[in-house]
């Protein structure tokens, strides 16, 4: 059975899409058989990347490894019972080819609140959150006094991933790895960053997840999209130095990399 990863928050622009391009090519880099599913049927940032990594392969008569990319199947409304969910019919139909052919099936969501994303994260074996290093961020996960300090209790996407772990535990399943990924951290030493650990490591406590390192705000992700490239890539298609920036982001994959503690993953890249 594939370990199946979810990467999901309901805030856009936390970088779910850079982190789930990042994870499924570092896995098979790795040796990996992997596939990743879009969830977000409009917006399609994962999809682009992959399309845009197929063509430039293609154009460039490049072979780098790469984790396969997969469309939700239609599904015949006519076949549905009353009351079944097309949705839910289409992500389950979507595993089930997947699953016995893959090590990992990675799942990108959309940044809101829909059917699509709920179903996935009852789904997941590991729940990958990232965050941004902000206050507003943080009140995706729970409700914060006015001065940062104490936790008043959890907020909408808390719930979701609660109900989610409900469902798994109804079912039989293993309890979800739940990984809060902190994003854009800064790298000096400031009152809102430390407000921020301090508020992130109570509440893990409190609602039940790990925090993992992530990825700083760097312009080398945004220049690697039209390409579908990862800083993993770099190498092969002919930049032969990296610059500062660029190994620091490299340590960043792989320190959350082994953060995020995979099932039969040892990073050496």
């Amino acid at each position: 059975m594939a370990h199946i990863i979810v990467v999901g928050n309901e805030k856009g622009g936390a970088g779910k899409s850079t982190v789930s391009m990042h994870v499924a090519t570092a896995l098979a880099r790795l040796g990996n058989k992997v596939s990743t599913l879009d969830l977000d049927l409009r917006q399609r940032s994962l999809g682009r990347y992959f399309e845009n990594r197929r063509n430039f392969l293609s154009t460039e008569k490049l072979e780098l490894p790469s984790p396969r990319h997969h469309d939700l199947p239609e599904i015949d409304a006519s076949k549905l019972k009353p009351g079944e969910n097309i949705y839910d019919h289409r992500l389950s139909a979507a595993v089930a080819e997947l699953e016995s052919d893959s090590d990992f099936i990675l799942i990108d969501c959309p940044g809101s609140h829909t059917r699509l994303s709920q179903v996935a994260h009852s789904l997941a074996d590991t729940l990958i959150t990232p965050l941004n290093d902000s206050f507003i961020d943080f009140d995706l996960l729970a409700r914060i006094d006015s001065k940062g300090e104490k936790i008043l209790g959890p907020s909408v996407y808390s719930e979701m991933v609660w109900n989610a772990r409900q469902l798994r535990a109804q079912a039989g399943l293993k309890p979800i790895d739940w990984v809060v990924v902190r994003n854009r951290v800064g790298t000096q030493r400031m009152v809102n960053k430390e407000k921020m650990q301090r508020a992130i490591e109570m509440l893990s406590q409190r609602i039940g997840f790990r925090v993992a390192s992530g990825f700083s705000e760097r312009v080398i992700f945004r220049e690697l999209f039209p390409r579908g490239l990862t800083l993993l890539d770099l190498k092969d298609i002919g930049v032969k130095q990296l610059n500062i920036s660029n190994i620091a982001a490299r340590q960043e994959l792989r320190d959350m990399m082994r953060e995020l503690n995979l099932p039969g993953v040892e990073i050496d890249f």
